[in-house]
């Protein structure tokens, strides 16, 4: 336990010094703990030491997690979200991530209306165009939200990427920047000022995504350590 508290702790410290440089309140950013191939126990340990939020990839690995901890932890969807495991999203997360498309976020609000729930959004955006990635291109996005907003069961509340793997964290900073950019220009028009989450930045790049505007960061090795 006191190693998963000491790695939080230091990452803890860490989103408080990069919002400190940009000028923001530290309480601004929402740690989430990325618990791909994470076991229960060291979920345990996360929560005991004061992590509330968690973040899963895949639905088949998730649900049995959930159904384990019980009640508490706050759940986030942060993997490709297939349209055959959308109703099994709907259920246990307080947020997906990554509704890339019009036709998953249609097969996502039908799930959310059957269960009789509103379920919070966010647009993954490929802001740097690689192939191997999801994501919707940065162009298609203002009239994707807007297409969104008409899901009567759905509530976009801004956006997030997954930014190219780099040696050095400076590198994805335009990425980060970017997105940033494409909220601000939403939030302007008529999507209006709800639209406000940037969920961008993980174990490698996070204090870079923190600087340029990052409200949620994805943690998992930083926290946890190296997957098994």
């Amino acid at each position: 336990m006191a190693v998963i508290a000491e790695r939080l702790r230091g990452v803890q410290q860490r989103i408080a010094g990069a919002a400190t440089r940009a000028g923001r309140d530290p309480a601004s950013v929402l740690l989430i703990g990325a618990t791909k191939d994470v076991d229960p126990a060291r979920i345990r340990e996360a929560r005991a030491a004061g992590l509330n939020d968690f973040g899963e990839n895949r639905i088949q690995e998730a649900v049995p997690k959930i159904e384990e901890l019980g009640d508490g932890p706050r759940w986030h969807f942060i993997g490709h979200l297939q349209r055959n495991k959308a109703r099994l999203a709907v259920g246990p997360f307080a947020m997906i991530h990554t509704v890339d498309s019009l036709r998953i976020a249609q097969t996502v609000d039908r799930a959310a209306m059957k269960a009789d729930r509103q379920v919070a959004i966010l647009i993954e955006v490929n802001v740097a165009g690689e192939p191997s990635k999801f994501g919707a291109p940065p162009p298609a996005v203002p009239d994707l939200v807007m297409a969104m907003r008409a899901c009567s069961h759905l509530v976009p509340v801004g956006l997030m990427t997954v930014a190219p793997a780099v040696s050095d964290p400076d590198a994805a900073r335009q990425v980060f920047r970017s997105l940033r950019a494409l909220r601000d220009r939403l939030r302007s028009g008529s999507v209006g000022e709800g639209f406000k989450e940037l969920s961008m930045g993980m174990s490698s790049d996070f204090e870079v995504a923190i600087e340029e505007g990052a409200t949620m960061v994805r943690i998992g090795r930083a926290i946890f350590g190296e997957r098994t």
